[in-house]
């Protein structure tokens, strides 16, 4: 499994990752506030299609690490936020949603035994650098979702989404 995204049309990312199971378990942890924003965001999500998505980030939080964000991201405060809606709510099995900016992510579990692999796919990413951004963001967020389902320390988000930025501008194609 290639654990780098891969640009499957323009302006359309997908990564995924075979994470410990139960289903259940890795729905929980795309769904519910308190264990999403152990990786990614915290923020309620109403569960039907139609429903808000309300998340909340903070990279810095995510990990022990301390280092401050890159210059080209500190102008974006502490916190950042995005506004959706639903648009696919099929528990434990299938959720998209749109984000603020006008693109849409799609998640896929499937079990596999005691695992199940998580599908990612981010589509309407409207330039490159967005495209890179995004690609080193769910990259660096889902490594960190593997580690803490296997109970594992995670590497610091800062440095790690850097050092993946400048091998996502290497890997995807030039427009």
């Amino acid at each position: 499994m290639n654990e780098y995204g891969v640009l499957i049309e323009p302006g359309t990312v997908r990564i995924q990752r075979m994470l410990p199971g139960p289903i259940e378990r890795v729905w929980a942890y795309l769904t519910e506030s308190e264990k999403r924003r152990t990786w990614l965001a915290s923020g309620e999500m109403e569960p039907q299609v139609g429903g808000q998505v309300h998340l909340e980030f903070n990279n810095s939080e995510l990990t022990d690490d301390a280092t401050p964000p890159p210059e080209r991201y500190r102008s974006e405060g502490c916190t950042v936020t995005s506004e959706g809606r639903i648009t696919l709510w099929e528990p434990p099995r299938q959720l998209a949603f749109t984000w603020s900016g006008g693109s849409h992510a799609t998640f896929e579990l499937t079990p596999s035994g005691a695992e199940v692999m998580l599908v990612v796919t981010h589509r309407k990413l409207d330039d490159r650098g967005t495209l890179r951004s995004v690609a080193a963001g769910w990259h660096t967020h889902l490594d960190i979702l593997q580690d803490r389902l296997r109970g594992q320390q995670p590497w610091p988000f800062w440095p790690t989404h850097t050092r993946l930025e400048q091998e996502y501008e290497r890997l995807l194609p030039a427009a």
